[in-house]
C-alpha cells in the first residue's frame, strides 16, 4: 500500500516494523546484532541507524533510531529501541522483545501519538544464511495500544490495541497469522467534497466506530497463500469481509517483488518506469489464483441508503428497491451469462427484500494462472466470470 501523505509515511515506518510477517544465552557483542538488525532490514528495503548502542547483559538499546526507505525524502526519528532477551541462535539472533517509545509526529497541521508498540519473538537470521526465508524479518506477535491522529484538537482517527500473531512454519507446516484491532475510530466530518459530505451527513455517519479482524496462513515451499478472514465492521452500518486463496507467492517470488520494488522507489522523481512495471507485470504471471471472496453483513446500512435515495426522489424505499431489480437483469445482460444473470437477479431480489448478506464468490473448477486472468480481463471480460466460476448469494451463514 502507498502512503502519499509525508507524516503517514513516518507513521508507516514505524509500525512496519512490527507489521512484517517470523524467530538462547551467551554474552553478546552489540555491535554485531546490530549489524544483523541493519541487514536484515536492508532485505526489507529499509535503512535503520541510531547514534549510539548501549548493552546490559541480554538487554541492547539502540539510541536516537532513525529508518528510512527510499521512497521517503528524510529518515524518520523513532527514539530509543530497547531489545530484550537477545540471544544467540545457530549463528543468528532471536529478541525476546522489541519495545518502541511513545512519540508524536507532527507535520502539515496533523499531529499522530503513537503508544504501547512492541514485538515478541523476532529472528534475525545469521550472515549467508540459505533458508528461504532468511530474506523476513520473522516475529511472534506484535502489539500497537493506541494511535490517535488529529488536526490541531480534532482527533480525526484512533486506533486501540492491535494485536497480530504469527506461528512460524515448522517441519512442514504452514505459517499461520492472525491480528485484530480491538476499536477504531475515523471522524468524517472533514470530508471536502459536498456531494460525499452530504451523503455522510443523511446517513448519520459523522463519526464511525468499528474494528477488525483477520487470518490466514502461508505455505512457503509451495507459496500457497490463503487469507481465510478479512473483516471490517462499522457499528450501525455492516461488516466487508474478504478472502482469497492465491498459489505461487514463493520466498523467491516475495524477494524477486521486493527487489523490484527497491529498485523503483530509487529511481529519481518523474522517471520513466515502465520497464520495471512490465517486470512487475510478469512476476505476478507467476501466481494462480485459487478463489475468492467479497461478502457484505448489513446491519442497518441497506435500509439507510435506500432511504436517503428514495428522499432525493420523493419516492417510498420500496419503490427504489423495485427499480434495482428490475435494473440489474438489463446490466448483466451485457455478459451474455444467462446462468449468471440468473443467479445475480435472484440473489439481489432476496437481498433487497430481507437485507442480511451478500456475498461474491469466485471459485474456479482448477486454479487459473494469473496469466490467464489478466489476458482475459483485456481481451474478453465477458468470459472471465465463467473462468473464474463467479457465483452471488444472499442471506446465507457464512462458512
Amino acid at each position: 500500500m502507498t502512503i502519499h501523505h509525508p507524516l503517514l509515511k513516518k507513521l508507516a515506518l514505524t509500525t512496519i516494523l512490527f507489521t512484517l510477517p517470523l524467530s538462547a544465552a551467551d554474552a553478546l557483542e552489540a555491535s554485531k546484532v546490530g549489524d544483523r538488525l541493519k541487514a536484515a532490514m536492508a532485505g526489507q528495503g529499509m535503512e535503520i541507524s541510531w547514534t549510539n548502542l548501549s548493552e546490559n547483559g541480554s538487554q541492547i538499546v539502540l539510541e536516537g533510531a532513525t529508518v528510512k526507505v527510499p521512497s521517503a525524502p528524510a529518515a524518520a526519528t523513532i527514539g530509543n529501541v530497547t531489545l530484550d532477551e537477545v540471544t544467540e541462535v545457530n549463528g543468528g539472533y532471536r529478541i525476546g522483545k522489541v519495545t518502541f517509545p511513545t512519540y508524536a509526529l507532527a507535520q502539515d497541521g496533523l499531529n499522530v501519538d503513537i503508544s504501547g508498540a512492541e514485538l515478541t519473538g523476532l529472528a534475525l537470521p545469521p550472515e549467508g544464511s540459505t533458508d528461504p526465508l532468511a530474506s523476513i524479518m520473522m516475529y511472534e506477535t506484535a502489539d500497537l495500544a493506541t494511535v490517535s491522529v488529529k488536526r490541531a484538537d480534532k482527533q480525526l482517527f484512533s486506533m486501540d490495541n492491535l494485536h497480530v500473531e504469527a506461528t512460524p512454519p515448522k517441519d512442514g507446516a504452514a505459517l499461520e497469522f492472525s491480528g485484530a484491532a480491538e476499536k477504531f475510530t475515523a471522524d468524517l466530518t472533514g470530508v471536502e467534497d459536498p456531494e460525499a459530505k452530504k451523503v455522510i451527513e443523511a446517513l448519520g455517519y459523522n463519526t464511525i466506530n468499528g474494528d477488525f479482524a483477520m487470518e490466514g496462513s502461508w505455505q512457503p515451499s509451495d507459496g500457497r497463500m490463503g487469507l481465510t478472514q478479512y473483516d471490517i465492521s462499522v457499528e450501525n452500518a455492516g461488516t466487508l469481509g474478504m478472502t482469497f486463496d492465491l498459489g505461487g507467492y514463493t520466498p523467491d517470488f516475495l524477494k524477486a517483488i521486493q527487489d523490484l520494488q527497491k529498485k523503483m522507489a530509487e529511481q529519481p522523481a518523474g522517471s520513466d518506469n515502465s520497464a520495471q512495471g512490465l517486470a512487475m507485470l510478469g512476476l505476478l504471471q507467476q501466481l494462480t489464483f485459487h478463489g475468492a471472496t467479497i461478502r457484505f453483513d448489513d446491519d442497518s446500512l441497506t435500509g439507510k441508503v435506500l432511504e436517503y435515495v428514495a428522499k432525493q426522489q420523493g419516492q417510498k424505499p420500496e419503490d427504489i428497491a423495485n427499480q434495482a431489480k428490475a435494473i440489474v437483469p438489463f446490466l448483466m445482460a451485457q455478459l451474455n451469462n444467462p446462468d449468471l444473470t440468473k443467479n445475480v437477479t435472484e440473489a439481489l431480489n432476496a437481498y433487497l427484500d430481507d437485507p442480511q448478506s451478500l456475498e461474491i464468490e469466485a471459485a474456479p473448477a482448477s486454479p487459473v494462472p494469473f496469466a490467464l486472468v489478466m489476458a482475459g480481463a483485456m481481451s474478453t471480460p465477458q468470459e472471465l466470470p465463467k473462468t473464474l466460476g463467479v457465483t452471488v448469494t444472499a442471506n446465507e451463514e457464512s462458512e
